[in-house]
């Protein structure tokens, strides 16, 4: 690491566990709450802030250990293409972390989110919360970890929607109503596609990167043409699930309110194009992306809090 003062150390690590892409897990978290929230007529705001902060914690760490890992397999050594939102934090490359304190680092971060996910599960009793902490703490690590390496075995975008989507708005529902129903399924559906497509279109720029090391990822797997069309189907699904949202009256509002985000989708789509994705220093795709994904979870949520306020349980 290079050398300073102790609190210009602590900001470089936390530099490097990416702070402004956490909202990524906080996004899944803030819809389950909201969705439990408005089902149940109350809120858990010690386990709503609990879930949030163990989360963050695990995905800065799976973050760190990310950048370590993908320095082994010499992925991000070998990316000349990096962007903001691609070809991970580099202090490794730039000299800035060590290899060793990179690591470290991470397992600190995965050890608080562990720590604060055994409080949660104290408080719940609830083994379905013990599970869901423990695939995320694992999924985060082995997703680049060897001898693991989901992120290099043509699943990573499934996993990561998994960990960032389905799975985390189910515990914080389950969180605020302790059962396990329906409500959130489609919820969760439109948050897995959402930072499914976060991933999916980072992946363009590294793609070469990724070859080069046999990280198979989709772009890798299947080229930039058809990744295109890939990423283009899930954004219209995503739509089409919001739609089948009007349908429910607990899900409508957060339904109706994610559709206000098309117009994004528009130049989402726009964007994403075999052309300007294949150009070097092009990531207007994933900045349109990510802010999908933030305004499409934000949108959901208010829908969830105005269904609370306008039809409270009986």
């Amino acid at each position: 690491m290079t050398t300073g003062s102790g609190c210009s150390r602590l900001v470089i690590l936390l530099l490097a566990t990416r702070p402004k892409f956490l909202v990524a897990s906080a996004a899944p978290v803030l819809v389950g709450s909201a969705a439990g929230s408005a089902v149940a007529g109350t809120f858990q705001p010690a386990l709503f802030v609990l879930a949030l902060l163990a989360i963050m914690a695990l995905h800065a760490g799976a973050n760190v250990a990310n950048d370590y890992f993908d320095h082994i397999s010499g992925n991000d050594w070998l990316n000349k293409n990096p962007t903001p939102f691609s070809g991970g934090r580099r202090f490794i490359q730039q000299g800035i972390l060590s290899p060793r304190a990179t690591l470290l680092t991470a397992i600190v971060c995965l050890a608080i989110g562990s720590a604060i996910g055994l409080v949660i599960v104290l408080l719940t009793q609830s083994l379905f919360i013990l599970a869901l902490g423990l695939i995320g703490l694992l999924g985060g690590y082995f997703y680049t970890a060897r001898p693991v390496q989901l992120g290099y075995r043509c699943i990573g975008e499934l996993v990561i929607a998994l960990l960032f989507g389905l799975l985390p708005v189910y515990g914080s529902y389950y969180l605020q109503t302790e059962t396990i129903d329906a409500v959130p399924l489609t919820p969760a559906v439109i948050v897995s596609i959402l930072i499914f497509l976060v991933i999916l279109v980072n992946e363009f720029p590294d793609s070469i990167a990724d070859a080069a090391v046999n990280k198979r990822t989709l772009i890798v797997r299947f080229g930039v043409p058809l990744g295109v069309w890939i990423y283009r189907i899930a954004l219209i699904v995503s739509f089409a699930v919001a739609a089948v949202m009007l349908m429910r009256r607990p899900t409508f509002f957060a339904g109706l309110f994610y559709l206000f985000v098309l117009p994004i989708a528009v130049p989402a789509i726009k964007s994403a194009n075999k052309n300007d994705l294949a150009k070097p220093g092009q990531y207007r795709a994933s900045q349109i992306t990510v802010l999908l994904h933030t305004l499409g979870s934000l949108a959901i949520t208010a829908g969830f809090i105005i269904s609370a306020v306008r039809n409270p349980p009986v």
